[in-house]
């Protein structure tokens, strides 16, 4: 009797999404943006790549570090705490400072072996 297995990997789509705190300011030609918290920072010649430059550099570091089994450790030292069950207050951003959105995008894979007799 030959026994076969056979192997089905299901994938399953899955995001989080960080909300930092950021800020955008201009600096002679340039607009330097910045999220202090994580000290992530990047450029851009307008306000908005600025801020879309901000939010890939946190995607990739956020990213490196959940590869890297460091983001807990890195959250944790930024002073990041969970606030399970509570309601958002609503936030007030001051001229300059914004909230950037971080979405970090997985996929989850699943194995499911199945043997077969022939």
């Amino acid at each position: 009797m030959i026994r076969h297995v056979y192997v089905t990997v299901i994938r399953m789509q899955a995001s989080m999404e960080f909300k930092l705190p950021a800020q955008v300011k201009k600096k002679g030609k340039w607009f330097i943006s910045s999220c202090n918290l994580l000290d992530v920072h990047s450029q851009g010649h307008t306000r908005e790549q600025a801020e879309r430059n901000l939010q890939d550099a946190l995607a990739t570091f956020l990213l490196s570090c959940y590869e890297r089994g460091a983001l807990e450790t890195v959250l944790r030292e930024a002073g990041f705490v969970p606030e399970v069950g509570r309601h958002q207050p609503k936030v007030k951003t001051s001229r300059g400072r914004k909230e950037v959105i971080v979405p970090l995008p997985f996929s989850i894979a699943r194995a499911h072996r199945r043997a077969a007799s022939a």
